[in-house]
């Protein structure tokens, strides 16, 4: 039994929120289902359905405990943050295994996010020791002038569900480490998850209201959270519509806010390129965790002088890929998080192959016990205009759009709304040199896949795909903390 398990029902176990330091049923007592998407049978667990007076406590407690934590030593919050390595890092296997059976990805996949989140940690209890403030010259040469860093206060984090321990740990971590409290609501369908983050937290010793878990709808916990007047951050990941209606609640209230709203994100693939190596690349970024990934390739712009080699030995790659149990060593690709993304995912190959699209492979759906898999699927001679070439998806789809040159790849590459990863396969440095001044993209690749992000550099997207601030690395410290200038004379002479 767990520190966050409460009971159990029928042998399920019960977990509660985490709240000023202690595990706690939602007021009202309800709770509500996981379960396992490539076995739908199998119950994960029961999690509390909370409600406004659950996020009112909780945010109580983050302002409650906000003074303290906010004047501990930099010194002292990086102990706790190692130790919270330390402690997850014990248990990387458990927490992987958990998160794959409750959000889908393989186990390979799951064992290399949670790596990443130790490593997340790690790093900002090593950041949390570097220089902070500035000093300036004054034109009053008996004035000391310079500048402080001090933390917002609590703040209210709302993660997804497609990186359950990474986002979490990269959004949660840095606001801590800088001496802000938090109040987590992640997404529905990964509680497990962040529950083994609020537990090695709490082995760790961070002060009881320091970081509180909160577990519900959106209507119940993330609303009201957003609207608390208390919370004066905000960060969240996830969809357009909500992130924007985010964005105008807590920004008419005057929250900082943080969005990453999600991507097109594409992989232009040039004559000169290396077939072999471009092709494993593309494949990965656009097929691995099944597409679910906000970095994920959507669409592989390809020189037309090779596009038909390309799609042809795309094609045949893609139907090779091992799709099952994301638990079983041979399995590449696991299922989608639910039926219903599944059923739109499956209506998306419909529409598209009404309107015409050549369909090179996939579109199907597995019989796989009873799971929410669709095949990994490609199409062939895209419309960038198209609704293929234009939406986020997010899952195992991939569209080939011939394009004549670079120009015009690039040209293709920057006519949609998102603007979050790019990458460009070429032998030419020039080449990439041009890329990467005109891809309107915050992350950008050479010769390596669109997904995939390390915690010390910052993250995050141009146009849609973004607000203005950035996450992790150097950058969450302009996010999570506020600029105090101070003005230091001494006393007049004689006084």
């Amino acid at each position: 039994m767990t520190t966050g398990q409460l009971r159990e029902i029928d042998g399920i176990p019960v977990y509660g929120n985490f709240i000023g330091g202690e595990w706690v049923a939602a007021t009202s007592g309800a709770t509500f289902e996981n379960r396992n998407p490539a076995r739908p049978s199998e119950l994960i667990g029961h999690f509390a359905a909370s409600d406004r007076g659950d996020v009112a406590a909780a945010v109580t407690a983050a302002t409650d405990a906000f003074p303290g934590w906010a004047s501990t030593s930099a010194i002292a919050r990086a102990n706790i943050l190692y130790t919270a390595a330390e402690r997850l890092n014990a248990r990387l296997g458990e927490v992987a295994r958990d998160l794959t059976r409750e959000e889908g990805k393989t186990l390979r996949e799951a064992i290399g996010e949670t790596s990443r989140a130790v490593a997340i940690l790690r790093y900002y209890a090593g950041e949390i020791q570097q220089p902070d403030g500035e000093h300036y010259p004054s034109a009053n040469p008996h004035t000391f002038l310079f500048t402080i860093r001090e933390p917002l206060g609590p703040v209210g984090i709302i993660t997804p569900w497609n990186f359950p321990i990474a986002i979490p740990i990269w959004k949660a971590i840095p606001a801590i480490a800088f001496g802000n409290t938090v109040v987590l609501k992640p997404a529905s369908f990964t509680l497990l998850t962040t529950v083994h983050i609020a537990e090695v937290l709490q082995e760790a010793g961070l002060p009881a209201g320091v970081f509180s878990l909160v577990t519900g709808s959106a209507s119940q916990v993330g609303d009201p959270l957003v609207r608390d007047e208390r919370i004066v951050g905000i960060s969240f990941t996830g969809s357009d519509a909500v992130g924007n209606g985010i964005k105008r609640i807590a920004s008419e209230r005057g929250a900082k806010v943080q969005l990453e709203l999600g991507g097109k994100n594409p992989a232009i693939v040039l004559a000169d390129a290396d077939l072999d190596h471009a092709l494993t690349q593309v494949i990965n970024g656009s097929m691995l965790s099944a597409g679910q990934k906000c970095t994920a390739t959507s669409r592989a712009i390809v020189d037309r002088r090779i596009s038909d080699e390309v799609t042809a030995r795309l094609g045949e790659r893609i139907a090779a890929l091992t799709v099952g149990d994301p638990l079983a060593d041979a399995t590449q690709i696991g299922p989608v998080i639910s039926d219903e993304a599944v059923t739109r995912l499956a209506g998306a190959v419909d529409r598209a192959r009404a309107e015409g699209v050549t369909l090179v492979t996939g579109g199907t759906r597995p019989e796989i016990e009873g799971g929410h898999y669709l095949a990994p699927t490609l199409f062939a001679d895209v419309a960038n205009e198209s609704f293929l070439g234009q939406d986020e998806l997010f899952g195992p789809v991939l569209g080939v759009i011939p394009v004549d040159g670079l120009d015009e790849a690039i040209a293709v590459a920057n006519q949609v709304r998102y603007g979050l990863s790019a990458s460009i396969f070429t032998r030419d440095l020039g080449t990439a040199m041009t890329f990467i001044r005109g891809i309107q993209a915050g992350i950008v690749h050479v010769n390596s896949e669109t997904a995939g992000a390390e915690p010390q550099v910052p993250f995050g997207g141009y146009k849609g795909s973004s607000s203005y601030s950035r996450e992790q690395g150097k950058a969450a410290r302009e996010f999570y903390t506020q600029l105090k200038t101070v003005y230091l004379d001494p006393p007049p002479t004689g006084a």
